[in-house]
């Protein structure tokens, strides 16, 4: 089953026949999981760094970094039985706005915010392809873990 996961939202599937994918990450972001020792993959597409007190996080608990994040480590471990020791956790998207002075400046905003996250929760990730002026697609394989990325330039 292909899981096409949305602005805000996440799926986690430990059927290897599965794969995860999601569009467009331009200034969003997209944090991939997976456990080579349980074969257990997560994907999650945030837009924002920070809830600030909004409830959205109850329709879409992707949708903030803040809520996200640990949500999905979360779940990989206490549904699935992943260590946090074991995760192979890689980051996508955060593109810079190209417009001039761009005053929210919301990728690298949610870049900063996720590096603080995992920090304090003492998980290791890898910032795999982030920033620049990209839009990008990401495509997991749940079997494996591997992932496939299609980029194109941002436009106006």
């Amino acid at each position: 089953m292909n899981h096409i996961i949305g602005i805000g939202d996440y799926a986690i599937t430990s059927h290897a026949e599965d794969t995860l994918e999601t569009y467009a990450l331009a200034s969003c972001v997209g944090v991939t999981v997976y456990s080579p020792a349980k074969k257990v993959a997560g994907m999650m597409h945030i837009a924002l760094p920070n809830d600030f007190g909004i409830k959205e996080d109850i329709l879409r608990p992707g949708y903030y970094a803040t809520v996200g994040i640990p949500l999905l480590i979360k779940e990989m471990q206490y549904k699935y039985g992943c260590f946090k020791n074991e995760l192979d956790i890689q980051i996508f998207g955060g593109a810079l706005s190209i417009r001039e002075n761009d005053f929210f400046n919301i990728g690298a905003k949610n870049l900063e915010m996720i590096k603080k996250i995992f920090l304090y929760t003492g998980v290791n990730y890898k910032l795999t392809d982030v920033g620049g002026y990209m839009s990008r697609t990401i495509k997991m394989d749940a079997a494996t873990g591997a992932i496939k990325i299609y980029t194109q330039p941002i436009k106006i």
